[in-house]
């Protein structure tokens, strides 16, 4: 039989983030000794930018959604409103008031009012 023999796993280097850059973009093709450090602010400054130009972005049209629902939900109050408020001002009536508590016997009297005269 043969004899079990562990393997040597070989070390992996990590590379950071710089390291990966500067191997995925050429930069020594572009420049002899890489980027030069007074474009630094000039980049750091446009990406700054940029970020808040998306993140400006996300947030009007967050806030552009936001206000189409409310208007549709307003819209839909304003129908809600305006039937109750017809339903009202149709049972307010005095003739359908008469109607509906004639089952409780309550009717409306046929005769006027007697007013009434304090003497001082």
């Amino acid at each position: 039989m043969a004899k079990n023999v562990y393997k040597v796993a070989k070390k992996q280097k990590k590379y950071g983030l710089f390291t990966y850059l500067e191997k995925s973009l050429p930069f020594g093709k572009l420049f002899m000794d890489g980027l030069p450090s007074r474009y630094v602010p000039l980049i750091a400054y446009s990406l700054l930018l940029g970020i808040i130009y998306v993140g400006n972005t996300h947030y009007y049209e967050r806030t552009a959604r936001k206000v189409d629902t409310l208007e549709q939900e307003v819209g839909a109050l304003r129908v809600e409103f305006t039937s109750l408020k017809s339903s009202y001002m149709l049972d307010s009536k005095q003739s359908v008031v008469a109607q509906r508590v004639a089952p409780l016997g309550i009717y409306e009297s046929n005769q006027p009012p007697i007013k009434v005269k304090v003497s001082k």
